[in-house]
């Protein structure tokens, strides 16, 4: 049988509670990522950061919906971003840290035993959204 060879992430979904929201909190705030468009009709965006297309869905309100429960939900855990340096990591947790609305969930740390850091926040709709550095 042969192995099916990947090329890296083509695309993420996310389904969020306010597309508008995320998208005017990420975009002025991320060097590198850029709107792709929007689809009205599909409830949907698309931001890119020219290796990785994120497509953002509008949330439809049909009744009471939950928080995200990391051990108890089937789908998306978080979206991740890699960053150059542990400089930049740390930058980054400082900015991304000020915006509003957003919950840290955790500063700078090893992953596990390391070397790996990251740092993990919680958007204003409830989207977890990790930075990671990874000097191997």
């Amino acid at each position: 049988m042969t192995a099916v060879v990947t090329l890296g992430i083509d695309h993420v979904g996310l389904t969020v509670r306010s597309v508008a929201g995320l998208v005017s909190s990420l975009l002025p705030r991320m060097s590198g990522l850029d709107s792709k468009g929007r689809q009205a009709e599909y409830r949907a965006a698309y931001i890119s950061d020219g290796s990785c297309v994120v497509t953002l869905w509008q949330l439809k309100e049909k009744g009471p919906n939950c928080e995200f429960d990391r051990l108890g939900h089937i789908g998306l855990h978080h979206l991740a971003f890699k960053v150059s340096g542990e400089a930049e990591l740390r930058s980054a947790f400082e900015r991304v840290g000020a915006w509003p609305g957003v919950v840290v969930e955790f500063a700078p740390e090893f992953s596990g035993k390391g070397p790996k850091v990251h740092f993990m926040i919680n958007e204003p709709g409830g989207t977890r959204i990790e930075f990671a550095w990874d000097p191997r």
